[in-house]
Formats: structure tokens, sequence, C-alpha cells
């Protein structure tokens, strides 16, 4: 296996400079990460979490989020009620209440445990509403995204053997058909 997480991180380094390629994240924006460790190496979901392949994972977000001054957001699985792993700060910020749990690669998921392992000071909340994330292994991340996401697709879609999806959001477009949706010098006039 040591070879093959190798190939891995490869992989998810190519997933997510791709991301970082077409997406611009702001500094302090939130990106929830949802994943089966399982389903990279090769196994049924929840059957077989590895704490190596989490290592590698997290390994490969840290750098991202130093990139991209991103806040991260792991998803514990659905034994947790999918709740999130994120930095007691990075919930301060965002107003959100933590809950008492402590995740376990048997209730909570083996990414979720050592992401709860490795951030200073991590807390456990219910729920989020991130401006994008990866799916890593169908996890299902929908829950913890803002309203309106949008697909988006890089050249890699499959880490090990899991199926990747990315995701941004926008804000909702409202309004009928005389709303403006961009802003420019000429649709701002008060007249």
């Amino acid at each position: 296996m040591p070879n093959e997480i190798e190939i891995w991180e490869k992989e998810f380094s190519e997933i997510l400079g791709g991301f970082a390629e077409k997406v611009e994240l702001k500094p302090g924006s939130l990106f929830v990460v949802g994943c089966s460790t399982s389903e990279v190496a090769g196994k049924h979901i929840g059957t077989a979490g590895t704490m190596d392949v989490a290592e590698m994972l997290y390994r490969e977000l840290e750098m991202f989020r130093e990139r991209t001054g991103a806040d991260l957001a792991f998803q514990c699985c659905e034994h947790l009620n999918r709740a999130v792993v994120m930095s007691r700060s990075a919930a301060e910020k965002r107003g959100l209440e933590e809950v008492s749990v402590v995740p376990v690669r048997t209730a909570g998921g083996a990414m979720a445990t050592y992401a709860f392992e490795k951030i200073t000071n991590a807390v456990v909340v219910e729920s989020v509403k991130a401006d994008a994330g990866i799916d890593i292994g169908d996890t299902l991340i929908g829950m913890h995204l803002k309203a309106v996401a949008v697909p988006v697709r890089v050249g890699r879609r499959t880490v090990g053997h899991a199926n990747v999806v990315l995701a941004k959001t926008r804000p909702k477009l409202i309004g009928g058909p005389r709303a403006v949706y961009e802003r420019t010098p000429g649709n701002l006039s008060c007249t």
C-alpha cells in the first residue's frame, strides 16, 4: 500500500491544483471535505477506513489551505450525522455552536478522526455553509454547501479508486426579467 499511497497523493495533488486554477477561493472562505478513505483504497464506503490514506489526504489539504487561505472543514460519516470538524477559530468566526463528540474511525470516519487529531484546537459543529468543497468517495457533502452549488470539472475525477466531485458556490440570482446580476457603471445610476 505505501507505493499506492504515493500514486494517490500525486493524483490528489493534481485534483486540488486543478481546482485552485479554476476557482479563486478568498482567504477565510470555507472549504468542506467529505471523504471515504475506504473508497480511496478500493473498498466499500464505511468498511475499511485507513489512517494512512487520511494522513496523505490531510497533508495535501493542508498545503491547499496554505496556498488559498481557506479554512478547512471535514465532514464526519453518517454515524455522527455528518457533523463537521474544524478549527475553533473558524467555527467562532462563523458563530457556529460546538457539539460534544469526538470522532473515531468507526464513528466519524478516518478522515474526520485524523483531522480532529491534527487541527490545533479542533471542534465539531453540526453543520456549515461552505463556499466550496470536495467529495471523495460519494460522501454527499451537499448539505454543507451554500444554497447554489456549481460543479467544477478538473482533468482528474478519481483519487485511488474513489470518485471525486468538486463544487463551488455562488449567490442566488433573485428577481425577474428586469433584474441585473452584474455591477457596471451604467446600471448604477439613480435616475
